[in-house]
């Protein structure tokens, strides 16, 4: 966090505003979330998201990266402890799985989008000849690093690397667990795009939200601080820069507070016209 951040004040504001929200009070906690952007506009506590969640801000076009660098940061050494046994996710199996049934691969080369502690390359690695890891969280990557299931690891933001990536082409490409933090998926879809071989694979789990939340909207900030995707969106924005859905199952993403979290998991094969 930058040093000219007043945090004391940061921090009383944030907490006021969760306390505030907790108790029903939502027109007073996005006072209090506004004022921490004032604070903190670079928004490592994902105000925005918050004020999207209650619905008293703009739907953001993605989590802002100050955030997800921090939240990934504070967590990284417990990460596989609470999202693989606390909250059941087990979506790099799940693509696993469905790559095994579609008689897909081996693979040359892998690129691990948000590729956290390695849980991907852990479940692909006897498919893959060479894996690319990267992520924004340098915790999370010294983690993976320490694992030696990557041959390359970056320090990196997703769309940032998709779009100044200048290495060799992948036939597969993973983002699992990386819409629920992408808004608007042009950037992510078309860079995805640029790094794929002709007849590659771009495998991804994305959350979604009941027809009465979503609204026919292309995407929404969940009550859990996440995206969620509409199928349709999915779909159109895959086929206008060259994807074609092979694969697209209904799966739990995850458990939050007990209850199953919906979403897809998409395999898609880019052919450019």
């Amino acid at each position: 966090m930058t040093s000219n951040i007043d945090e004391e004040k940061l921090a009383e504001a944030y907490n006021r505003a969760l306390v505030l929200e907790k108790s029903g009070k939502l027109e007073e906690a996005a006072a209090a979330y506004r004022e921490v952007l004032t604070i903190d506009p670079d928004d490592h506590g994902g105000a925005a998201v918050r004020l999207a969640a209650i619905g008293f801000g703009e739907i953001p076009s993605k989590a802002p990266d100050a955030y997800v660098e921090t939240l990934f940061d504070q967590h990284a050494e417990d990460f596989e402890d609470i999202l693989v046994d606390q909250l059941g996710y087990c979506v790099p199996m799940i693509i696993r799985q469905r790559m095994q049934t579609l008689q897909a691969g081996p693979f040359a080369r892998m690129l691990d989008l948000g590729c956290g502690t390695g849980l991907g390359a852990s479940a692909m690695r006897d498919m893959v000849e060479d894996i690319t890891g990267l992520d924004i969280s340098e915790n999370m990557v010294e983690i993976a690093y320490e694992k030696e299931i990557y041959e390359t690891l970056f320090v990196a933001e997703v769309e940032d690397f998709l779009h100044e990536n200048d290495e060799d082409a992948f036939d597969l490409i993973v983002a699992a667990d990386v819409l629920p933090y992408l808004g608007t998926l042009d950037a992510l879809f078309s860079g995805a795009a640029a790094n794929s071989t002709p007849g590659g694979l771009f495998a991804f789990s994305a959350e979604t939200l009941p027809d009465d939340v979503l609204r026919d909207r292309p995407y929404m900030v969940g009550p859990h601080h996440r995206f969620g995707h509409s199928l349709t969106y999915l779909k159109d924005g895959l086929a206008r820069f060259g994807f074609w859905p092979l694969d697209i199952t209904d799966i739990n993403v995850r458990f939050e507070n007990g209850e199953p979290t919906p979403g897809y998991l998409v395999i898609a094969r880019y052919s450019p016209a």
